[in-house]
């Protein structure tokens, strides 16, 4: 971002996003309102986030709670909606329950009550959506599709949070079409879900896509796509 100001090259970056957003959604026949961008500032001083607020982008995503709440605080008198999308430590519901509008990575029904309870105590409501683990991976978290059903029974028991989707993080692949099975397939999850008896309302949000892939994962039904690199740059 040398050859432009940080404003001029975050501002020219959310432009050809947005543009892409829109292709991708015709293309699967839908309206470009049916998708949310959540930039994902990970690791990028607030002085990107300011950049990209500068340049209508609202909805903001962050991995660790500690790095988002110093960031939180510096942008509080900015009209920014805050997203947890890394994996949530227990010993930190607290915390995330009163700092975030949406938390994308609910993987136990103990975790699902311990942000309930936080947010209970708050006065808060915030939107939960449930990680699914579709490729079995050692480093990433989720729950397995086949005990998705007691999440959604716990759900229905929370007095604060609402659970209002599903979210998936498959392997990282060069080619961004064989990243589309595991898309689908939680687009499949989420219908069976539906089919069971679990409300639409619980079931609205679909969180998948990063930069690499999330034209594809508009074209199997994403609702929220989670991009960094592609608006901020590299990490390094």
């Amino acid at each position: 971002m040398e050859s432009l100001s940080l404003q001029d090259a975050i501002a020219a970056n959310l432009a050809d996003i947005r543009k892409r957003l829109a292709r991708a959604t015709q293309r699967a026949g839908r309206l470009p309102s049916d998708v949310r961008l959540v930039a994902v500032s990970k690791t990028f001083p607030v002085s990107h986030v300011l950049a990209a607020c500068a340049s209508g982008q609202r909805l903001f995503g962050e991995n660790r709670v500690q790095e988002a709440l110093e960031k939180i605080s510096l942008t509080s008198d900015t009209p920014i909606e805050w997203h947890l999308v890394g994996h949530l430590q227990s010993n930190k519901a607290r915390k995330a329950a009163s700092s975030f509008a949406c938390i994308h990575s609910i993987d136990s029904v103990e975790l699902m009550r311990r942000v309930d309870g936080a947010a209970e105590e708050e006065g808060l409501r915030p939107e939960l959506l449930i990680q699914v683990d579709l490729a079995g991976e050692p480093t990433k978290h989720g729950t397995t599709a086949d005990v998705l059903q007691d999440l959604f029974e716990a759900a229905a028991g929370c007095r604060a949070v609402r659970v209002t989707g599903l979210m998936v993080l498959p392997p990282f692949m060069d080619d961004p079409e064989e990243t589309r099975p595991y898309f689908r397939r939680l687009r499949e999850i989420r219908d069976e879900l539906a089919s069971r008896g679990v409300p639409q309302s619980m079931l609205r949000e679909l969180s998948m896509g990063m930069s690499h892939d999330f034209e594809v994962a508009v074209e199997e039904g994403a609702t929220l796509v989670r991009v960094g690199t592609a608006i901020f740059g590299g990490r390094g």
